[in-house]
Protein backbone atom coordinates (compact mmCIF):
# COMPACT_ATOMS: atom_id res chain seq x y z
CA UNK A 1 0.00 0.00 0.00
CA UNK A 2 1.05 3.57 -0.69
CA UNK A 3 0.70 5.53 2.55
CA UNK A 4 -0.22 9.23 2.61
CA UNK A 5 0.10 11.01 5.95
CA UNK A 6 -2.21 14.02 6.35
CA UNK A 7 -0.51 16.04 9.09
CA UNK A 8 -2.87 19.03 9.24
CA UNK A 9 -6.61 19.57 9.09
CA UNK A 10 -7.49 19.03 5.41
CA UNK A 11 -10.85 18.89 3.65
CA UNK A 12 -11.93 15.24 3.50
CA UNK A 13 -14.07 15.99 0.45
CA UNK A 14 -11.00 17.29 -1.38
CA UNK A 15 -8.99 14.18 -0.47
CA UNK A 16 -11.53 11.91 -2.17
CA UNK A 17 -9.29 11.11 -5.21
CA UNK A 18 -6.85 9.45 -2.80
CA UNK A 19 -9.47 7.99 -0.47
CA UNK A 20 -11.10 6.23 -3.43
CA UNK A 21 -7.83 4.67 -4.62
CA UNK A 22 -7.63 1.05 -3.40
CA UNK A 23 -3.83 1.17 -3.50
CA UNK A 24 -3.61 4.19 -1.17
CA UNK A 25 -3.93 4.27 2.60
CA UNK A 26 -4.80 7.69 4.04
CA UNK A 27 -3.49 8.34 7.54
CA UNK A 28 -5.39 11.29 9.00
CA UNK A 29 -3.58 12.91 11.94
CA UNK A 30 -4.54 16.56 11.74
CA UNK A 31 -2.64 17.75 14.83
CA UNK A 32 0.47 15.61 14.69
CA UNK A 33 3.46 16.92 16.65
CA UNK A 34 7.09 16.81 15.55
CA UNK A 35 8.12 13.81 17.65
CA UNK A 36 5.21 11.72 16.39
CA UNK A 37 5.80 12.94 12.82
CA UNK A 38 9.41 11.72 12.96
CA UNK A 39 8.18 8.32 14.08
CA UNK A 40 5.46 8.04 11.43
CA UNK A 41 7.18 9.46 8.34
CA UNK A 42 9.54 6.51 7.56
CA UNK A 43 6.54 4.38 6.61
CA UNK A 44 4.94 7.03 4.38
CA UNK A 45 5.21 7.70 0.65
CA UNK A 46 3.60 11.16 0.74
CA UNK A 47 2.97 13.91 3.27
CA UNK A 48 0.22 16.53 3.11
CA UNK A 49 0.46 19.68 5.24
CA UNK A 50 -0.94 23.17 5.51
CA UNK A 51 0.95 25.98 7.25
CA UNK A 52 1.07 24.58 10.81
CA UNK A 53 3.33 21.55 10.39
CA UNK A 54 7.03 22.31 10.03
CA UNK A 55 8.60 19.92 7.53
CA UNK A 56 12.22 20.16 8.61
CA UNK A 57 15.34 18.56 7.17
CA UNK A 58 15.17 15.95 9.95
CA UNK A 59 11.63 15.01 8.95
CA UNK A 60 12.59 14.76 5.28
CA UNK A 61 15.70 12.67 5.96
CA UNK A 62 13.61 10.35 8.12
CA UNK A 63 11.21 9.81 5.21
CA UNK A 64 13.10 6.97 3.59
CA UNK A 65 10.07 6.15 1.40
CA UNK A 66 8.96 9.75 0.96
CA UNK A 67 8.35 10.70 -2.66
CA UNK A 68 6.24 13.85 -2.43
CA UNK A 69 5.37 16.58 0.09
CA UNK A 70 2.18 18.47 -0.70
CA UNK A 71 1.28 21.88 0.71
CA UNK A 72 -2.49 22.35 0.57
CA UNK A 73 -2.13 26.05 -0.16
CA UNK A 74 0.36 28.41 -1.76
CA UNK A 75 3.28 29.25 0.55
CA UNK A 76 5.87 26.56 1.25
CA UNK A 77 8.03 28.42 3.76
CA UNK A 78 7.23 25.73 6.36
CA UNK A 79 8.97 23.13 4.16
CA UNK A 80 12.76 22.84 3.89
CA UNK A 81 12.98 22.96 0.10
CA UNK A 82 16.77 22.53 0.04
CA UNK A 83 16.55 19.36 2.11
CA UNK A 84 13.71 18.04 -0.06
CA UNK A 85 15.64 18.70 -3.26
CA UNK A 86 18.79 17.16 -1.80
CA UNK A 87 16.80 14.03 -0.92
CA UNK A 88 15.03 13.88 -4.27
CA UNK A 89 11.62 14.54 -2.73
CA UNK A 90 9.13 16.44 -4.86
CA UNK A 91 7.34 19.37 -3.25
CA UNK A 92 4.02 20.45 -4.73
CA UNK A 93 1.50 23.09 -3.74
CA UNK A 94 -1.92 24.34 -4.82
CA UNK A 95 -1.40 27.92 -5.98
CA UNK A 96 -4.67 28.21 -7.86
CA UNK A 97 -7.07 26.63 -5.37
CA UNK A 98 -7.31 29.50 -2.90
CA UNK A 99 -6.76 32.45 -5.24
CA UNK A 100 -10.39 33.56 -5.19
CA UNK A 101 -10.65 33.18 -1.40
CA UNK A 102 -7.47 35.18 -0.75
CA UNK A 103 -8.51 37.86 -3.22
CA UNK A 104 -11.97 38.21 -1.71
CA UNK A 105 -10.47 38.48 1.77
CA UNK A 106 -8.14 41.20 0.54
CA UNK A 107 -11.12 43.15 -0.81
CA UNK A 108 -12.99 42.56 2.46
CA UNK A 109 -10.04 43.96 4.41
CA UNK A 110 -9.81 46.88 1.99
CA UNK A 111 -13.45 47.84 2.57
CA UNK A 112 -13.33 47.22 6.32
CA UNK A 113 -10.23 49.41 6.56
CA UNK A 114 -11.76 52.16 4.44
CA UNK A 115 -15.07 52.25 6.30
CA UNK A 116 -13.79 51.49 9.84
CA UNK A 117 -16.10 48.48 10.08
CA UNK A 118 -14.39 46.57 12.94
CA UNK A 119 -13.89 49.71 15.05
CA UNK A 120 -17.48 50.85 14.58
CA UNK A 121 -18.75 47.35 15.37
CA UNK A 122 -16.72 47.18 18.59
CA UNK A 123 -17.86 50.65 19.68
CA UNK A 124 -21.52 49.87 19.08
CA UNK A 125 -21.26 46.60 21.00
CA UNK A 126 -19.77 48.64 23.85
CA UNK A 127 -22.90 50.83 23.88
CA UNK A 128 -21.43 53.77 21.94
CA UNK A 129 -23.37 55.32 19.04
CA UNK A 130 -20.54 57.26 17.35
CA UNK A 131 -21.59 58.01 13.79
CA UNK A 132 -19.43 61.09 13.54
CA UNK A 133 -16.28 59.35 14.76
CA UNK A 134 -16.25 56.58 12.14
CA UNK A 135 -16.66 58.57 8.95
CA UNK A 136 -14.90 56.61 6.20
CA UNK A 137 -13.80 57.10 2.61
CA UNK A 138 -14.77 55.86 -0.85
CA UNK A 139 -12.45 53.68 -2.90
CA UNK A 140 -13.76 54.90 -6.25
CA UNK A 141 -11.14 56.99 -8.09
CA UNK A 142 -8.45 55.96 -5.60
CA UNK A 143 -5.19 54.25 -6.66
CA UNK A 144 -4.68 50.64 -5.68
CA UNK A 145 -1.08 49.43 -5.81
CA UNK A 146 -0.11 45.77 -5.72
CA UNK A 147 3.43 44.58 -5.09
CA UNK A 148 3.46 41.38 -7.10
CA UNK A 149 1.05 40.46 -9.86
CA UNK A 150 0.39 36.75 -9.50
CA UNK A 151 -2.89 34.86 -9.40
CA UNK A 152 -4.28 36.42 -6.22
CA UNK A 153 -3.13 39.91 -7.15
CA UNK A 154 -4.79 39.64 -10.55
CA UNK A 155 -8.07 38.61 -8.92
CA UNK A 156 -7.81 41.59 -6.56
CA UNK A 157 -6.90 43.92 -9.41
CA UNK A 158 -9.95 42.80 -11.38
CA UNK A 159 -12.31 43.59 -8.49
CA UNK A 160 -10.52 46.86 -7.72
CA UNK A 161 -11.00 48.01 -11.31
CA UNK A 162 -14.70 47.08 -11.10
CA UNK A 163 -14.88 49.30 -8.00
CA UNK A 164 -13.64 52.22 -10.09
CA UNK A 165 -10.05 52.21 -8.83
CA UNK A 166 -6.91 52.86 -10.82
CA UNK A 167 -4.64 49.80 -10.46
CA UNK A 168 -0.86 49.99 -10.59
CA UNK A 169 1.60 47.19 -9.92
CA UNK A 170 5.26 46.35 -9.63
CA UNK A 171 6.57 42.91 -10.54
CA UNK A 172 9.99 42.22 -12.09
CA UNK A 173 8.72 39.05 -13.78
CA UNK A 174 5.79 40.63 -15.65
CA UNK A 175 5.97 42.61 -18.89
CA UNK A 176 4.25 45.97 -19.23
CA UNK A 177 2.34 44.70 -22.27
CA UNK A 178 0.94 41.72 -20.33
CA UNK A 179 -0.14 43.98 -17.46
CA UNK A 180 -1.66 46.60 -19.76
CA UNK A 181 -3.77 43.95 -21.49
CA UNK A 182 -5.34 43.30 -18.09
CA UNK A 183 -5.96 46.92 -17.22
CA UNK A 184 -2.98 47.25 -14.89
CA UNK A 185 -0.25 49.85 -15.20
CA UNK A 186 3.20 48.45 -14.47
CA UNK A 187 5.44 50.89 -12.55
CA UNK A 188 8.61 50.88 -10.49
CA UNK A 189 8.33 50.20 -6.75
CA UNK A 190 9.25 53.78 -5.86
CA UNK A 191 6.49 55.15 -8.09
CA UNK A 192 3.95 52.75 -6.60
CA UNK A 193 4.85 53.68 -3.02
CA UNK A 194 4.47 57.37 -3.73
CA UNK A 195 1.27 57.18 -5.80
CA UNK A 196 -0.89 54.48 -4.21
CA UNK A 197 -3.69 55.13 -1.74
CA UNK A 198 -3.78 51.41 -0.92
CA UNK A 199 -0.71 49.17 -1.05
CA UNK A 200 -1.26 45.42 -1.01
CA UNK A 201 1.62 42.93 -0.95
CA UNK A 202 1.23 39.75 -3.01
CA UNK A 203 4.64 38.10 -3.10
CA UNK A 204 6.17 34.85 -1.83
CA UNK A 205 8.15 34.98 1.39
CA UNK A 206 11.79 34.47 0.39
CA UNK A 207 14.99 35.73 2.01
CA UNK A 208 15.08 38.49 -0.61
CA UNK A 209 11.47 39.49 0.07
CA UNK A 210 11.58 39.53 3.86
CA UNK A 211 10.54 43.01 5.07
CA UNK A 212 9.71 43.95 1.51
CA UNK A 213 7.88 46.88 3.09
CA UNK A 214 10.33 48.17 5.65
CA UNK A 215 11.14 51.54 7.18
CA UNK A 216 12.71 52.90 3.98
CA UNK A 217 9.72 51.92 1.85
CA UNK A 218 7.10 53.14 4.35
CA UNK A 219 8.87 56.49 4.52
CA UNK A 220 7.95 57.05 0.85
CA UNK A 221 4.19 56.49 1.10
CA UNK A 222 1.51 59.16 1.46
CA UNK A 223 0.31 59.82 5.02
CA UNK A 224 -3.20 58.93 3.81
CA UNK A 225 -2.11 55.56 2.44
CA UNK A 226 -3.20 52.21 3.87
CA UNK A 227 -1.28 48.91 3.85
CA UNK A 228 -2.78 45.45 3.30
CA UNK A 229 -1.08 42.07 3.75
CA UNK A 230 -3.08 38.91 3.08
CA UNK A 231 -0.05 37.09 1.58
CA UNK A 232 2.69 35.99 3.97
CA UNK A 233 3.82 37.16 7.39
CA UNK A 234 7.24 38.78 7.23
CA UNK A 235 6.68 40.66 4.00
CA UNK A 236 5.84 43.73 6.10
CA UNK A 237 8.20 44.88 8.83
CA UNK A 238 5.71 45.08 11.69
CA UNK A 239 7.93 47.25 13.90
CA UNK A 240 8.45 49.75 11.08
CA UNK A 241 4.72 49.67 10.32
CA UNK A 242 3.80 50.52 13.91
CA UNK A 243 6.36 53.29 14.01
CA UNK A 244 4.91 54.85 10.83
CA UNK A 245 1.36 54.60 12.22
CA UNK A 246 2.34 56.18 15.55
CA UNK A 247 4.16 59.00 13.75
CA UNK A 248 1.11 59.75 11.60
CA UNK A 249 2.94 58.86 8.40
CA UNK A 250 0.41 56.17 7.56
CA UNK A 251 -3.40 56.10 7.81
CA UNK A 252 -3.97 52.44 8.59
CA UNK A 253 -3.16 48.80 8.00
CA UNK A 254 -5.08 45.54 7.58
CA UNK A 255 -3.13 42.35 8.31
CA UNK A 256 -4.18 38.74 7.95
CA UNK A 257 -0.68 37.25 8.33
CA UNK A 258 2.10 37.96 10.81
CA UNK A 259 5.78 37.43 11.45
CA UNK A 260 4.88 35.24 14.42
CA UNK A 261 1.77 33.06 14.26
CA UNK A 262 -0.35 32.77 16.28
CA UNK A 263 -0.05 36.48 16.99
CA UNK A 264 1.06 36.95 20.63
CA UNK A 265 -1.60 38.29 22.96
CA UNK A 266 0.63 41.21 23.91
CA UNK A 267 1.37 42.26 20.32
CA UNK A 268 1.06 46.07 19.98
CA UNK A 269 -0.72 45.47 16.67
CA UNK A 270 -3.78 44.38 18.66
CA UNK A 271 -4.06 47.65 20.52
CA UNK A 272 -3.47 50.14 17.72
CA UNK A 273 -6.80 51.70 16.64
CA UNK A 274 -5.79 52.02 12.98
CA UNK A 275 -4.89 48.35 12.56
CA UNK A 276 -7.33 45.63 11.53
CA UNK A 277 -6.26 42.03 12.12
CA UNK A 278 -7.65 38.60 11.22
CA UNK A 279 -6.12 35.20 12.13
CA UNK A 280 -4.75 34.06 8.75
CA UNK A 281 -8.16 33.66 7.12
CA UNK A 282 -7.15 34.41 3.52
CA UNK A 283 -7.72 30.87 2.27
CA UNK A 284 -10.36 29.99 4.85
CA UNK A 285 -13.43 29.35 2.79
CA UNK A 286 -14.96 25.91 2.47
CA UNK A 287 -14.74 26.11 -1.30
CA UNK A 288 -11.03 26.99 -1.21
CA UNK A 289 -10.22 24.24 1.28
CA UNK A 290 -11.98 21.68 -0.91
CA UNK A 291 -10.12 22.92 -3.99
CA UNK A 292 -6.60 22.97 -2.52
CA UNK A 293 -7.09 19.54 -0.96
CA UNK A 294 -8.28 18.16 -4.28
CA UNK A 295 -5.42 19.86 -6.16
CA UNK A 296 -2.74 18.22 -4.00
CA UNK A 297 -4.57 14.89 -3.88
CA UNK A 298 -4.65 14.73 -7.68
CA UNK A 299 -0.97 15.65 -7.88
CA UNK A 300 0.02 12.95 -5.40
CA UNK A 301 -1.99 10.44 -7.39
CA UNK A 302 -0.21 11.58 -10.57
CA UNK A 303 3.21 11.15 -8.92
CA UNK A 304 2.27 7.67 -7.71
CA UNK A 305 1.28 6.77 -11.29
CA UNK A 306 4.51 8.08 -12.78
CA UNK A 307 3.05 11.28 -14.20
CA UNK A 308 4.29 14.83 -13.75
CA UNK A 309 2.87 17.00 -10.96
CA UNK A 310 1.01 20.07 -12.20
CA UNK A 311 2.39 22.49 -9.59
CA UNK A 312 5.87 21.27 -8.67
CA UNK A 313 7.74 23.77 -6.48
CA UNK A 314 11.28 22.40 -6.50
CA UNK A 315 11.31 21.09 -10.06
CA UNK A 316 11.28 22.76 -13.47
CA UNK A 317 7.81 24.17 -13.98
CA UNK A 318 5.83 23.12 -17.03
CA UNK A 319 2.78 25.33 -17.68
CA UNK A 320 -0.41 23.28 -17.28
CA UNK A 321 -1.32 23.92 -20.93
CA UNK A 322 1.93 22.16 -22.00
CA UNK A 323 1.91 19.32 -19.50
CA UNK A 324 -0.35 16.90 -21.40
CA UNK A 325 1.74 17.30 -24.54
CA UNK A 326 5.16 17.24 -22.86
CA UNK A 327 4.50 14.44 -20.34
CA UNK A 328 5.03 11.54 -22.82
CA UNK A 329 8.24 13.18 -24.06
CA UNK A 330 9.58 13.42 -20.51
CA UNK A 331 8.91 9.69 -20.20
CA UNK A 332 10.61 9.19 -23.56
CA UNK A 333 13.71 11.14 -22.45
CA UNK A 334 13.97 8.95 -19.35
CA UNK A 335 13.70 5.77 -21.44
CA UNK A 336 16.33 7.03 -23.90
CA UNK A 337 18.72 7.65 -21.01
CA UNK A 338 18.03 4.18 -19.58
CA UNK A 339 18.54 2.66 -23.04
CA UNK A 340 21.91 4.36 -23.52
CA UNK A 341 23.16 3.43 -20.07
CA UNK A 342 22.39 -0.24 -20.73
CA UNK A 343 24.25 0.00 -24.04
CA UNK A 344 27.38 0.47 -21.88
CA UNK A 345 27.63 4.26 -21.81
CA UNK A 346 29.41 4.22 -18.46
CA UNK A 347 31.70 7.12 -17.67
CA UNK A 348 29.67 9.40 -19.94
CA UNK A 349 31.41 12.77 -19.80
CA UNK A 350 29.35 14.49 -22.46
CA UNK A 351 25.60 14.12 -22.84
CA UNK A 352 23.60 15.94 -25.51
CA UNK A 353 19.84 15.98 -25.86
CA UNK A 354 18.33 17.55 -28.95
CA UNK A 355 14.66 18.32 -29.58
CA UNK A 356 13.33 18.45 -33.13
CA UNK A 357 10.01 19.99 -34.14
CA UNK A 358 7.32 21.68 -32.00
CA UNK A 359 8.53 19.92 -28.83
CA UNK A 360 11.63 22.14 -29.07
CA UNK A 361 9.49 25.23 -28.44
CA UNK A 362 8.87 24.20 -24.82
CA UNK A 363 11.30 24.66 -21.92
CA UNK A 364 13.57 21.61 -22.02
CA UNK A 365 14.33 21.54 -18.29
CA UNK A 366 12.10 18.51 -17.69
CA UNK A 367 13.45 16.69 -20.75
CA UNK A 368 16.98 17.32 -19.52
CA UNK A 369 16.17 16.03 -16.04
CA UNK A 370 14.33 13.02 -17.45
CA UNK A 371 17.33 12.07 -19.59
CA UNK A 372 19.68 12.28 -16.61
CA UNK A 373 17.27 10.27 -14.51
CA UNK A 374 17.38 7.49 -17.09
CA UNK A 375 21.17 7.58 -17.30
CA UNK A 376 21.75 7.45 -13.55
CA UNK A 377 18.87 5.34 -12.25
CA UNK A 378 20.30 2.07 -10.99
CA UNK A 379 23.84 3.46 -11.03
CA UNK A 380 23.66 5.35 -7.74
CA UNK A 381 22.40 4.25 -4.37
CA UNK A 382 20.73 7.65 -4.06
CA UNK A 383 17.23 7.92 -5.52
CA UNK A 384 17.35 9.77 -8.84
CA UNK A 385 14.40 11.83 -10.06
CA UNK A 386 13.63 15.09 -11.84
CA UNK A 387 14.28 17.02 -8.63
CA UNK A 388 17.92 16.13 -8.00
CA UNK A 389 18.98 14.74 -11.39
CA UNK A 390 21.03 17.74 -12.56
CA UNK A 391 22.84 18.05 -9.23
CA UNK A 392 23.78 14.36 -9.34
CA UNK A 393 24.93 14.66 -12.94
CA UNK A 394 27.16 17.60 -12.05
CA UNK A 395 28.65 15.62 -9.16
CA UNK A 396 29.57 12.85 -11.61
CA UNK A 397 31.24 15.28 -14.00
CA UNK A 398 28.64 15.04 -16.77
CA UNK A 399 28.68 17.93 -19.22
CA UNK A 400 25.09 18.29 -20.33
CA UNK A 401 24.31 20.01 -23.63
CA UNK A 402 20.97 20.74 -25.23
CA UNK A 403 20.03 21.68 -28.75
CA UNK A 404 16.77 22.78 -30.37
CA UNK A 405 15.74 22.37 -33.97
CA UNK A 406 12.32 23.95 -34.38
CA UNK A 407 11.80 22.69 -37.93
CA UNK A 408 11.79 18.94 -38.21
CA UNK A 409 14.00 17.53 -40.96
CA UNK A 410 13.34 13.85 -40.36
CA UNK A 411 10.39 11.55 -40.91
CA UNK A 412 8.77 12.40 -37.54
CA UNK A 413 7.15 15.71 -36.61
CA UNK A 414 8.54 15.61 -33.05
CA UNK A 415 11.68 13.76 -32.11
CA UNK A 416 14.33 13.62 -29.39
CA UNK A 417 17.93 12.67 -30.06
CA UNK A 418 20.17 11.73 -27.16
CA UNK A 419 23.90 11.18 -27.53
CA UNK A 420 26.55 10.21 -25.01
CA UNK A 421 30.31 10.08 -25.22
CA UNK A 422 31.80 7.71 -22.69
CA UNK A 423 35.24 6.41 -21.85
CA UNK A 424 35.43 3.89 -24.69
CA UNK A 425 32.54 4.57 -27.03
CA UNK A 426 29.91 7.00 -28.26
CA UNK A 427 26.25 6.18 -28.75
CA UNK A 428 23.16 7.96 -30.01
CA UNK A 429 19.49 7.09 -30.02
CA UNK A 430 16.43 8.83 -31.43
CA UNK A 431 12.88 8.58 -30.19
CA UNK A 432 9.40 9.94 -30.58
CA UNK A 433 5.89 9.37 -29.25
CA UNK A 434 3.73 7.28 -31.56
CA UNK A 435 0.01 7.13 -30.66
CA UNK A 436 0.90 8.01 -27.07
CA UNK A 437 3.64 5.36 -26.78
CA UNK A 438 7.31 6.40 -26.24
CA UNK A 439 9.18 4.73 -29.09
CA UNK A 440 12.76 4.41 -30.28
CA UNK A 441 13.15 5.08 -34.00
CA UNK A 442 16.92 5.03 -34.64
CA UNK A 443 20.09 3.70 -33.02
CA UNK A 444 23.38 5.22 -34.16
CA UNK A 445 21.53 6.60 -37.19
CA UNK A 446 20.19 3.19 -38.22
CA UNK A 447 16.42 3.65 -38.50
CA UNK A 448 14.45 0.99 -36.65
CA UNK A 449 11.13 1.60 -34.95
CA UNK A 450 9.89 -0.11 -31.75
CA UNK A 451 8.17 0.67 -28.44
CA UNK A 452 10.66 1.64 -25.72
CA UNK A 453 9.27 -0.82 -23.18
CA UNK A 454 9.80 -4.34 -21.87
CA UNK A 455 12.67 -6.75 -22.52
CA UNK A 456 14.80 -6.00 -25.58
CA UNK A 457 17.54 -8.11 -27.15
CA UNK A 458 19.68 -5.84 -29.31
CA UNK A 459 22.38 -7.02 -31.71
CA UNK A 460 24.79 -5.39 -34.15
CA UNK A 461 25.79 -7.70 -36.98
CA UNK A 462 26.57 -8.03 -40.66
CA UNK A 463 23.36 -8.45 -42.64
CA UNK A 464 23.43 -11.92 -44.22
CA UNK A 465 20.73 -14.46 -45.08
CA UNK A 466 19.60 -16.61 -42.18
CA UNK A 467 20.64 -14.24 -39.36
CA UNK A 468 17.09 -13.68 -38.10
CA UNK A 469 16.38 -17.41 -38.18
CA UNK A 470 19.52 -18.26 -36.22
CA UNK A 471 18.65 -15.79 -33.45
CA UNK A 472 15.02 -16.92 -33.36
CA UNK A 473 16.05 -20.57 -33.10
CA UNK A 474 18.42 -19.91 -30.22
CA UNK A 475 15.75 -18.01 -28.31
CA UNK A 476 13.18 -20.73 -29.00
CA UNK A 477 15.54 -23.42 -27.69
CA UNK A 478 15.90 -21.34 -24.50
CA UNK A 479 12.08 -21.13 -24.20
CA UNK A 480 12.13 -17.34 -24.69
CA UNK A 481 9.02 -16.06 -26.44
CA UNK A 482 9.47 -13.33 -29.07
CA UNK A 483 6.92 -10.50 -29.13
CA UNK A 484 8.39 -8.59 -32.11
CA UNK A 485 11.48 -8.35 -34.30
CA UNK A 486 12.73 -5.41 -36.37
CA UNK A 487 15.89 -4.85 -38.38
CA UNK A 488 17.55 -1.60 -39.37
CA UNK A 489 20.38 -1.68 -41.90
CA UNK A 490 22.47 0.68 -43.99
CA UNK A 491 22.29 -1.56 -47.07
CA UNK A 492 21.92 -5.26 -47.90
CA UNK A 493 24.83 -7.31 -46.52
CA UNK A 494 26.19 -4.33 -44.59
CA UNK A 495 26.00 -3.29 -40.95
CA UNK A 496 22.60 -3.91 -39.37
CA UNK A 497 20.88 -3.71 -36.01
CA UNK A 498 18.34 -6.30 -34.90
CA UNK A 499 15.81 -5.41 -32.19
CA UNK A 500 13.96 -8.32 -30.65
CA UNK A 501 11.23 -7.86 -28.05
CA UNK A 502 10.81 -10.80 -25.67
CA UNK A 503 8.29 -11.72 -22.99
CA UNK A 504 11.06 -12.61 -20.54
CA UNK A 505 14.70 -11.74 -20.12
CA UNK A 506 16.91 -13.93 -22.33
CA UNK A 507 19.25 -16.12 -20.24
CA UNK A 508 22.94 -15.12 -20.21
CA UNK A 509 24.06 -18.20 -22.14
CA UNK A 510 22.01 -17.07 -25.18
CA UNK A 511 23.75 -13.71 -25.24
CA UNK A 512 27.15 -15.39 -24.87
CA UNK A 513 26.38 -17.76 -27.75
CA UNK A 514 25.33 -14.88 -30.00
CA UNK A 515 28.47 -12.91 -29.19
CA UNK A 516 30.54 -15.91 -30.21
CA UNK A 517 29.14 -15.85 -33.74
CA UNK A 518 31.48 -14.33 -36.31
CA UNK A 519 28.85 -12.02 -37.81
CA UNK A 520 27.95 -10.31 -34.52
CA UNK A 521 29.79 -7.16 -33.40
CA UNK A 522 28.01 -6.81 -30.08
CA UNK A 523 24.94 -8.06 -28.21
CA UNK A 524 23.01 -6.30 -25.45
CA UNK A 525 20.13 -7.47 -23.27
CA UNK A 526 18.13 -4.49 -22.05
CA UNK A 527 15.07 -3.87 -19.90
CA UNK A 528 13.04 -0.73 -20.50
Amino acid sequence: MLRVLVADSISKAGLQPLAADPEVELILDGRIETARLLQAIPACDALIVRSRTQVTADVIRAGIRLRVIARAGTGVDNIDLDAATESGVLVVNAPAGNSVAAAEHTIAMLMALTRNVPQADAALRAGKWERGRWIGHEVRDKTFGTIGLGRVAMEVAHVARELGMRVIATDPFITAEWANQRGVELVELETLLQAADYISVHAPLTPANRHLLGAAELAQVKPTARILNVARGGLVDEAALLQALRAGRLAGAALDVFEQEPLPADSPLLSHPAVIVTPHLGASTQEAQDRVARDVALQIRDVFRGRQARYAVNAPIVPPRDLDFLGPYIDLATRLGRFLMQLDAHGAARVEIAAHGPVAEIDMAYLRAGAIQGLLAGVLEERVNVINAERLAAQRGMNLMERKQLQHTHRYENMLTMSVRGLDASWSVRGTVLQGVPSIVAIDDLWVEFAAAGFILLTSHIDRPGMIGRVGTMLGEADVNISFMHVGRRAPRHQAIMVIGTDEKPPPHVCRALRALEEFTWVRSLEL
